[in-house]
């Protein structure tokens, strides 16, 4: 992504700036326009969340929470600072009183109303800041690997009838035998790495998985999902009423608050109850159902990644990763390493394209007129001789 930068933010000069608040950084999001303060209470800033804030160009970011805890080195706050945006946290609650569109004015660390009283203090980050809380992170990244590896087990422990067997699978319309799956999932590079897909999609013609927020990246490509699975939390009506087909990720109890909304609309779905995450859901389905070849997009590689996402079911990834083995393919290493193929059809009709072209170009100059005209004597005289051994008179009698 394209990172925006300002050479001074607006929001250290004091002046008073319109504020948009929520708690849910993803909801904020959707609303925050350019010069606008973002009120956030975000702890641990990822990097999902920081590039979208980025692509916003917010005037400063204010964060109720630590943007770093300390439980391991996360990517959103560099990524802001970098992009020249103000970023002060560790505000308190206090911050999150803000109602939306009120002004305030940033002074320093501190954030004031409009009456000039004080609302909140915090810490304004910078990059020697930043360094600081990561290499306090980096010392304690041991502990969160030991966590990570412990939720492993117990996910195991929960779901290994779906991961060994695929128990759980619910039946659906869309037919994955033997074909390409494209999985979605609105994370890092997404938008680049989907449009340097679109060879690729028009020749292999994949199901296209939008996973919640993917539908509406697969439709900003002029595109069409086949399957939009997820909570429902994130993707638009646009997306739900695209035809593609709904499958509702659903608690291991079968709760699924996301239903309720399909439910006003009307809109028919198909539940599946499990654990961990939804990119890893649409992967089990697709394994499960016979894909040959899973092409995860905008998901999660790396246990930095699998961290920085902020959950303890992250655990789930990992695990699916392994069940799915050899057919899950990056995106990256599909555009990378694709070449389109040239069928024997379209290999004689580019010939045809190249003769025809010769031949009108030689009819227009006086050098191929001539050509012409002496090929015309000789086929001409071809033509005497064939009549003349069947016996035929030049009339054809």
């Amino acid at each position: 992504m394209s990172v925006f930068r300002r050479e001074d933010s607006s929001a250290s000069a004091g002046a008073d700036q319109r504020v948009r608040v929520d708690r849910k950084t993803k909801n904020l999001t959707r609303r925050l326009e350019a010069g606008d303060v973002a009120v956030i209470n975000h702890s641990d800033i990822d990097r999902v969340a920081a590039e979208a804030l980025v692509a916003c160009q917010p005037a400063a970011v204010l964060n109720a929470a630590r943007s770093t805890s300390g439980r391991y080195p996360n990517m959103g706050p560099s990524i802001i600072v970098d992009a020249g945006i103000t970023l002060i946290d560790d505000l308190g609650t206090d911050i999150m009183a803000l109602k939306e569109f009120d002004k305030i004015r940033i002074e320093g660390d501190a954030v004031y109303n409009e009456s000039g009283d004080l609302i909140a203090e915090g810490t304004r980050q910078t990059e020697a800041t930043i360094e600081t809380n990561l290499e306090e992170a980096r010392a304690g990244l041991s502990v969160q690997i030991e966590a990570f590896a412990a939720n492993t087990m117990e996910y195991l422990r929960r779901e290994r009838d779906l991961l060994l067997d695929g128990v759980g699978v619910p039946h659906v319309k869309t037919v994955f035998q033997d074909r390409h799956a494209l999985i979605v999932v609105r994370g890092y590079h997404f938008k680049e790495d989907l449009q340097s897909l679109k060879a690729y999609i028009r020749e292999y013609r994949p199901l296209l998985i939008g996973v919640d927020g993917g539908a509406d990246a697969i439709l900003d490509e002029g595109l069409t999902p086949d399957m939009i699975i997820g909570d429902m939390d994130s993707v638009s009506d646009r997306a739900l009423r695209c035809g593609a087909e709904i499958v509702v990720h659903a608690y291991r109890d079968g709760r699924a608050p996301g239903t309720i909304r399909l439910d006003d609309k009307g809109i028919d779905y198909v539940l599946f109850p499990a654990t961990g995450t939804s990119e890893d859901v649409a992967m089990l389905m697709a394994d499960e159902l016979g894909a040959k070849i899973i092409v995860a997009l905008g998901t999660h590689a790396t246990l930095v990644e699998f961290l920085d996402k902020g959950r303890a079911g992250m655990a789930s990834t990992f695990l699916t990763r392994l069940r799915v083995g050899s057919k899950l393919v990056d995106a990256k290493g599909v555009s990378q390493l694709y070449q389109p193929r040239i069928s024997t059809k379209q290999a004689g009709l580019f010939v045809l394209i190249g003769i025809i072209a010769i031949i009108t170009a030689l009819a227009v100059t006086p050098a191929g007129q001539a050509l012409f005209g002496v090929l015309d004597i000789y086929l001409s005289s071809f033509l005497s001789f064939l009549r003349s051994l069947i016996g035929l008179s030049p009339s054809g009698t």
